[in-house]
């Protein structure tokens, strides 16, 4: 009876084995999938972030584009602000449409927040258009485009388009604002 107990339990502890080595298994790739996870939110993270800065620098350009109406027209860019552009590094000469621009232009390239000499507080490669759409009264698109982490369908606005190298990488966003003459017709 002994020898058969020694028996059984020598086969035992080998399953008892096989069950840590399939759990380690399962846990692994448990983990696996926690820093897949892991990686899709932060890239959604990043992906918000830059939404939202995108939000506030076209509510930024429509705010200086209403506030200085009457040259309302002079604010329609021929090619993009921002990344790439031909803004000087200092806009403390410049004054009116051309300050305005000019400080766009260094807000879209991220200057408002500096980390070890880097701009950092924008999009990535963002750059931002100003076009008149027409009408009466006068009405202006502001659209703000930047380089996205993952690929999506590309968007319909032009801004930025072929910059980013596929255009499913390019996320856009815009506001239309309406300048109403102030005249008597």
């Amino acid at each position: 009876m002994k020898a058969s107990y020694q028996k059984i339990q020598a086969n035992q502890g080998g399953f008892m084995l096989l069950e840590v080595l399939i759990s380690i298994i399962i846990l692994a790739f448990g983990l696996l999938g926690l820093a897949g996870l892991q990686l899709k939110v932060q890239s959604s993270e990043t992906e918000s972030y830059q939404r939202a800065q995108a939000i506030l620098l076209t509510q930024e350009m429509a705010n200086m584009l209403s506030a200085n109406r009457t040259n309302a027209a002079s604010y329609v860019t021929s090619t993009p602000l921002g990344t790439g552009d031909g803004e000087p590094s200092s806009c403390s000469a410049l004054t009116g449409v051309q300050l305005d621009q000019c400080t766009w232009s260094k807000q879209l390239k991220g200057a408002s927040e500096v980390n070890a000499g880097t701009n950092v507080g924008a999009m990535t490669n963002a750059v931002g258009c100003i076009e008149s759409l027409g009408g009466s009264p006068s009405v202006y698109r502001v659209t703000v485009a930047w380089q996205g982490t993952t690929q999506l369908s590309a968007p319909a606005l032009a801004c930025g388009q072929n910059l980013f190298g596929n255009d499913g990488y390019r996320r856009a966003i815009s506001s239309l604002i309406t300048i109403a003459s102030l005249t008597a017709p």
